[in-house]
């Protein structure tokens, strides 16, 4: 029998199967004919075979969706518990129960030590086809994966790691002496047996969830995991995780005094503090001046609309649940109580693109005045589910650096270029410098809008333009807007996050919708191409991002005090308040510790509120007409003249580096 590995000819005997071909323990699975298989499948004759590594992106779905099983085995082993669905997620997995006592992090040990019991037991993970008959006898003690059956013909966004339209099949874990110890309705691949999984797993935290995350449906108990190919890996994500913990937003938000969320305001709409209100500061008018040198111009939008101006833009159609509720308002009654004039719908805009397009609309345009790049910091609101909402990356009331971009089809791939190139310099202006670009593109569904053809031309001029960029291209099908594709800068944070940034989309969609048009060339009407472009998605977020980035330590062009001037007696304190004067006639953000803490506190203090520079001044210092500075990191200078320390500070602040 012939077969393909990895392109080359491959003669094998009849009924072999994927432990003979690949017999390196390290290969968990297969890719046959572009799909993921067991090692167990056996081999048809052409069929196109290669190897999936554990340590893979492929093998570490498998080998989580392999531990969510065991972990599932373990519930049922220690409680009353019926089966949701377990996928892979990024890092890990979960495995959702209807149970009738809430777990606890003490349940979780216990669950994981009965975890460690089944993976040395060595159990087989052996796939069965069965009919839908079979299936449901076998699942007739678990409603929630009879309930999957029901659904098996509609698109499940969770649900797919169970069933699809396809064939239904069983997982048998069997032990060493061929009994069966548990089984789920599950449609694979995994592990060849538990014992894969060993030292390399850990249960992270329980939760609640929803079935199918609908809010109507029944609570579950939800079982959170991570899952590694062998203990080093679990021991250095459990390293990334609690060094993301002391990076985390939320608490050096409160540490530093930079924002917070009052209950009294609601969920997911924070407040900046004056040291906070510095940093966005910065960083929208450093925004701004970027793009007036790109030729952008500023626009303004109120916050409002009535109800028609969506549903001219099909957000109501298309991105209704992402919206709060109407406001009715404008209905007036007589004296009697008897309605004179009917009120209308206004909502919160979640988006600003239809407001820019009408400022578009507002006259002829002409081929000359194309392109016509317009920008605002444009606040909108989402009413995202109190669920996801977290910290400043997942809020309900943002501030997007938003642009349109008006352009002819002549003009598209040079705009494009252009954008992207000022997007990625921005960026790096800011401190990230490590990219990939992903390119989400649409699919045979049902939710994207206007001609096929102009869709895979636009893709092709997105693929084209990004690819020239020279960073990693990562494919995205039917991750598209429903008006357009779109290229999505990924970057990667300091520990090796990695966060989606800006987005450039294309748009078929608002153009025909608001009947845009301008004037060529040729004297005729053309149909302008728009181009969508948030850099930093949303200052709230990027702040966010910024803030866990540097773990708060922001470089001193967006410190909020860039300077904390600590004087050594009460004698040094003339001496430096002088100084600090001359450095607020540069913009120097400066401060002067007067307190009556020592010194030594005073310089504590200061590094505790991540202060770039701490300048120390002393008789012998003031004497030389010179200071000390004291860094972040504990080292010290001492002896430097006065006109090199403001030189020093300004070149810092100027350069953007850190420091």
């Amino acid at each position: 029998m012939q077969i393909t590995v990895d392109g080359e000819n491959v003669t094998l005997e009849p009924g072999g199967d994927g432990f003979e071909l690949f017999p390196d323990k390290n290969i968990i699975a297969m890719f046959v004919n572009g799909e993921e298989v067991d090692l167990a499948y056996k081999f048809q004759e052409n069929d196109q075979t290669s190897a999936i590594t554990i340590d893979s992106d492929a093998g570490l779905r498998i080998l989580r969706h392999s531990v969510a099983h065991i972990a599932a085995q373990a519930v049922q082993d220690l409680y009353e518990a019926k089966l949701g669905i377990g996928p892979p997620i990024e890092d890990g997995f979960y495995y959702d129960f209807m149970i009738d006592e809430p777990l606890t992090e003490q349940d979780l040990a216990k669950i994981q030590k009965r975890m460690k019991e089944i993976v040395k037991s060595s159990q087989r993970f052996t796939r069965r086809v069965v009919s839908e008959a079979e299936a449901r006898e076998e699942m007739s003690a678990e409603p929630l994966k009879l309930e999957l059956l029901d659904r098996r013909s509609e698109s499940l966004d969770e649900g797919n790691v169970e069933v699809d339209a396809g064939e239904l099949t069983i997982y048998d874990n069997i032990d060493r002496n061929g009994e069966t110890k548990w089984k789920d309705l599950c449609r694979g691949p995994h592990v060849p047996n538990t014992r894969i999984a060993d030292k390399g797993f850990a249960l992270t935290r329980v939760s609640a969830a929803y079935w199918l995350g609908d809010q109507s449906r029944q609570s579950l108990q939800r079982v959170y995991g991570t899952a590694w190919p062998d203990a080093e890996s679990l021991a250095e994500y459990k390293e990334r995780l609690e060094e993301a913990a002391r990076r985390d937003h939320r608490k050096l938000g409160q540490e530093l005094d930079l924002f917070s969320f009052p209950s009294e305001i609601g969920s997911g709409l924070p407040v900046f503090h004056p040291k906070g209100g510095i940093i966005r500061q910065v960083m929208e008018d450093y925004s701004r001046k970027k793009h007036l040198e790109e030729g952008y111009e500023f626009v303004y939008t109120p916050h409002i609309s009535k109800q028609n101006l969506f549903e001219i833009s099909g957000h109501l159609q298309w991105y209704s649940e992402g919206m709060f509720p109407p406001m009715h308002i404008d209905s007036e009654y007589d004296q009697e109580g008897e309605l004179k004039k009917q009120g209308q719908n206004y909502y919160l805009k979640p988006m600003n693109c239809p407001f820019h397009i009408l400022i578009y609309k507002s006259r002829s345009r002409s081929y000359r005045e194309l392109p016509l790049r317009m920008f605002e910091f444009g606040s909108v609101y989402r009413y995202e589910k109190s669920g996801v909402v977290h910290g400043l990356t997942r809020v309900r009331g943002m501030t997007q650096d938003d642009a349109h971009l008006f352009v002819t089809q002549e003009q598209l791939a040079e705009e494009i270029e252009k954008v992207l190139q000022f997007v990625l310099d921005l960026l790096r202006d800011y401190g990230l410098n490590d990219f990939y670009l992903e390119l989400s593109s649409r699919d045979d569904g049902d939710k994207f809008v206007g001609d096929a053809k102009a869709w895979a031309l636009a893709t092709e001029t997105l693929s084209k333009v990004a690819s020239a960029t020279g960073l990693e291209l990562v494919a995205d099908p039917g991750g598209a807007a429903f008006y357009g594709p779109k290229i999505s800068v990924q970057a990667k944070d300091a520990i090796g996050r990695t966060w989606q940034m800006s987005t450039i989309q294309l748009d078929f969609n608002l153009p025909e919708r608001f009947d845009l048009e301008y004037v060529g060339s040729d004297g005729e009407k053309h149909r302008p191409i728009v181009l969508h472009r948030a850099l930093f998605g949303s200052i709230e977020r990027f702040f966010g991002v910024l803030t866990e980035h540097y773990a708060g330590h922001f470089p001193p062009w967006l410190a909020p005090v860039q300077v904390a001037c600590v004087p050594i007696t009460e004698n040094q304190h003339e001496y430096l308040l002088d100084f600090a004067d001359t450095l607020k006639e540069q913009g120097i953000r400066v401060e002067v510790d007067l307190s009556d803490e020592r010194m030594q506190k005073k310089i504590r203090n200061h590094t505790m509120s991540k202060i770039p520079f701490i300048v120390i001044a002393g008789d012998s210092d003031e004497a030389e007409s010179a200071v000390s500075f004291r860094y972040r990191d504990g080292t010290q200078r001492n002896g430097i003249k006065l006109e090199q320390a403001v030189e020093e500070i300004m070149d810092a602040v100027a350069s953007r580096e850190q420091v």
